[in-house]
């Protein structure tokens, strides 16, 4: 591990944060619409693998910038797609604690458990992310 380590790691939660908010935004703003006959029936579920795509976006744009600001250069598009499907270890499990926690948490908190499981998702994946983005997608030359 490098010295930069512990910078990068503060900057991908930041990254996390930000992704968090536009998460918790676009699944806000979908999942209701969708579910009341503008696209195909999506509900709380189907709207999350929205979000997390927008979310995601979101990271990467601002880890690429800024916390791996060093990293090589790739094409905007290829590291974009490389990013994502990094990123899809994390977000399996993301998804997978976000599911498990919008069932539990549907009755007790009503409106705030898709918030909530997002969080815990967000929480759960941001490990196996950085691991990703930092080995896979920005490495040092």
């Amino acid at each position: 591990m490098t010295r930069t380590t512990p910078r990068q790691l503060l900057l991908f939660a930041v990254a996390g944060v930000i992704g968090l908010a536009v998460d918790m935004g676009v699944l806000y703003l979908l999942a209701p619409l969708l579910a009341h006959g503008f696209a195909p029936p999506f509900n709380w579920y189907a709207a999350r693998v929205l979000s997390f795509i927008c979310a995601a976006t979101a990271t990467w744009l601002f880890n690429r910038r800024f916390t791996f600001a060093g990293a090589r250069a790739a094409s905007l598009w290829r590291q974009w797609l490389a990013y994502l499907s990094a990123m899809l270890g994390g977000a399996a499990v993301n998804y997978a604690v976000y599911v498990l926690a919008l069932r539990l948490l549907a009755e007790p908190l009503g409106l705030l458990a898709p918030a909530a499981s997002v969080a815990l998702g967000s929480l759960a994946g941001m490990g196996v992310n950085f691991l990703s983005a930092r080995h896979l997608i920005f490495r040092r030359r």
